[in-house]
């Protein structure tokens, strides 16, 4: 893509720094995944309708 096409466009850059993948599948901060999962459980997730 030229420098044009990507001031014009919509979808911004991102670039992923490679170290990161060495934390991929893996749970950083399990006490708050555990008491965001029970959260959800008790409240659960909305309803939401996909319109066509």
């Amino acid at each position: 893509m030229t420098i044009d096409q990507l001031n014009q466009s919509k979808v911004p850059i991102i670039v992923f720094d490679k170290k990161l993948e060495k934390f991929k599948g893996t749970v950083l901060f399990p006490e708050k995944l555990k008491r965001a999962n029970e959260i959800l459980e008790k409240a659960g997730l909305p309803n939401v309708a996909i319109k066509k």
